[in-house]
């Protein structure tokens, strides 16, 4: 068996928190009909989540190395990082599991925007903005420009089902063998993980998936049935060229929008 933990809390939406609607161009446009990288390695980190249910803070540590790695190197996040922001996010104490509590995404991605995320020899700073769920065209986009999307699921107790080895399912479907468990979406509980590619863009064309430190396969009718909430994540700094970035309007109108949510917090 090998120790997987949750711990998103169900989707909340905060009073002028950003939204991705105000990049018009580029959550409108039409999204590749297929994202294939299997050539770079996203060098996902488990980054704690195997001992605490810090996973909203351990996407955003994973999604700073997809971005990373798009750009043909790679930036160290350790676990002390991770669980260093799960405490100033969501209010964790270290030592006392009692407070392990998991965390609110809209709430963990405005620690980040506020304080920022805290490396070894570097804070990074996103800026971010929640997308409509029924969006999947505009949730591509987010995938394909800002390096991966940031999304909490409702998991089933089927698709945190091990074989012998401790390995999940090879790929995450609805259709599940009765011998998996309840099928039924958050009958096991919330997580935050990442979307990185998609071979295609029908119900039974696979995506890939970044969580617990490892690459996980999923149909998109699973990501249609589990998804509660869809956010991009920006950092403008490390974004390589090339990548289909939101340009010119759309990065004001987002900077524009963290910034009068900032304002709103102060």
């Amino acid at each position: 068996m090998m120790l997987r933990k949750l711990g998103c809390h169900p989707a909340r939406m905060h009073a002028r928190q950003p939204l991705l609607s105000g990049m018009r161009a580029f959550m409108a446009r039409t999204a590749p009909p297929r994202l294939g990288r299997e050539r770079i390695d996203p060098a996902p980190h488990m980054l704690g989540n195997d001992v605490l249910g810090d996973c909203t803070a351990a996407g955003i540590g994973n999604h700073v190395r997809a971005t990373a790695a798009l750009a043909g190197y790679q930036i160290a996040v350790g676990t002390d990082d991770a669980v260093r922001f799960y405490a100033r996010s969501t209010g964790y104490v270290p030592g006392n599991p009692l407070t392990d509590q998991g965390g609110v995404e809209v709430d963990v991605l405005a620690t980040a925007m506020r304080v920022g995320y805290g490396l070894t020899d570097q804070t990074l700073f996103p800026l971010w903005g929640s997308a409509d769920i029924n969006d999947l065209n505009g949730i591509r986009n987010i995938t394909a420009g800002l390096s991966a999307a940031y999304l909490g699921v409702r998991l089933a107790m089927a698709d945190v089902w091990e074989d012998a080895t401790g390995s999940l399912s090879p790929v995450w479907d609805t259709v599940t063998p009765a011998s998996h468990g309840d099928p039924t979406p958050g009958s096991a509980g919330g997580h935050c993980l990442l979307l990185w590619d998609y071979d295609g863009t029908e119900d039974t064309d696979l995506i890939t998936l970044l969580t617990w430190g490892s690459l996980q396969k999923a149909t998109w009718r699973w990501l249609r049935s589990r998804l509660m909430e869809a956010h991009g994540l920006a950092w403008r700094q490390l974004l390589p060229n090339g990548i289909l970035a939101p340009t010119g309007q759309d990065w004001d109108a987002l900077v524009t929008a963290n910034e009068a949510y900032l304002t709103g917090m102060s």
